[in-house]
């Protein structure tokens, strides 16, 4: 599969872009486990324009996680079409690798993203969903893709016929998000109009699949059933990195490695604390692993004491020792790892 001039190969496994999850850390550490590539954090068109400081810092990428998408989203035609731009130059900007492609997102359904007629919010105005990707496709040189839903509601499942319009408007790939705005996340993704999409003759880019990718034969069957180009996982990551090692071995032999235990988990979050701390500084270096922390031992008995640490503790040493704590104590005990015990 090719994203303009980005090959990721056959049947790739991307990481999908999470608000206050997909940090450069996690990327790198998803991409280490065989992520095929992975996106920033949703970044504020509006936010790049006014020159904010939390914006720029998002577009900061490092050359171990590319190819890299920057996501950028909002209502604003002029003010996306300045964002790809700024975003097609975030090496000069904000340092580091820079963007291979610049995603837009129409799929986001959180209120206060779609309420203001952003991310999802654009499923109730395809007319002009088209016309910002057409102004962004032509205002930048990398491959500009875009990620959506299904449609609004379950009245308004639009998304075959606006796939094919925002091809032609120049988007070279499009994910899909197997739910409506309405939906958020619940219920289960609907597939069924993804592969419709597969199976319109005059797509020609790229199509990825998303929504409850969370085990390696779920992944499977995506290709095999809807005969998907690539597929995402979003959810299903957290606290769970190795989900991609776990379904590239999967799609390779029909066989699922065995998921990492106590003792590798803690060496994975110490690592993972600590390219936290390295890239973002103290204190938000660990406030802001705290989201991860306790996800990576989800299953273990009796570890409420303990996760309260995790979330609670502000020195990496101390963090540390808590970490090394669990590997003494629950080191010969296997975490659970069924789709109940990550709570999907």
């Amino acid at each position: 599969m090719k994203i303009g001039n980005v090959d990721l190969g056959e049947k790739p496994v991307l990481l999908a872009p999470m608000e206050d999850v997909t940090d450069a850390s996690f990327r790198l550490i998803c991409k280490e486990f065989g992520a095929d590539m992975v996106y920033t954090e949703f970044i504020s068109s509006d936010g790049l324009v006014r020159d904010a400081g939390k914006a720029i810092e998002k577009m900061h990428t490092w050359d171990e996680e590319a190819p890299v998408g920057i996501q950028i989203y909002g209502s604003f035609p002029d003010a996306m079409t300045e964002a790809a731009r700024m975003a097609e130059r975030a090496a000069e900007i904000a340092g580091g690798h820079g963007a291979d492609v610049i995603d837009i997102n129409f799929g986001c359904p959180v209120s206060k993203i779609a309420g203001r007629g952003a991310g999802s919010g654009m499923m109730r105005e395809p007319d002009k969903m088209v016309m910002i990707t057409e102004m962004v496709a032509k205002a930048v040189s990398k491959p500009v893709t875009v990620k959506t839903r299904l449609g609004w509601d379950e009245n308004s499942k639009i998304i075959v016929g606006l796939a094919e319009r925002l091809q032609d408007a120049g988007a070279q790939a499009i994910t899909i998000h197997g739910r409506t705005r309405c939906q958020m996340y619940k219920g289960e993704a609907d597939w069924t109009l993804i592969g419709e999409v597969m199976k319109n003759p005059r797509m020609r880019i790229p199509v990825i699949g998303n929504g409850d990718i969370n085990s390696a034969a779920r992944a499977a069957e995506a290709f095999s059933r809807y005969g998907v180009d690539g597929i995402m996982v979003g959810r299903a990551s957290f606290g769970r990195p190795w989900i991609f090692r776990e379904i590239k071995q999967y799609l390779a032999t029909g066989r699922c490695p065995e998921p990492p235990g106590t003792l590798e988990r803690v060496e994975l979050a110490k690592r993972h604390l600590a390219l936290s701390v390295r890239m973002k500084g103290l204190p938000r270096g660990v406030y802001e692993m705290r989201r991860h922390l306790s996800c990576y031992f989800k299953g273990l008995p009796d570890f409420k004491d303990t996760r309260i640490k995790l979330v609670t503790t502000d020195d990496p040493d101390e963090l540390n020792a808590v970490l090394d704590g669990i590997g003494e104590r629950w080191g010969d005990v296997s975490p659970g790892t069924s789709s109940s015990v990550y709570g999907l």
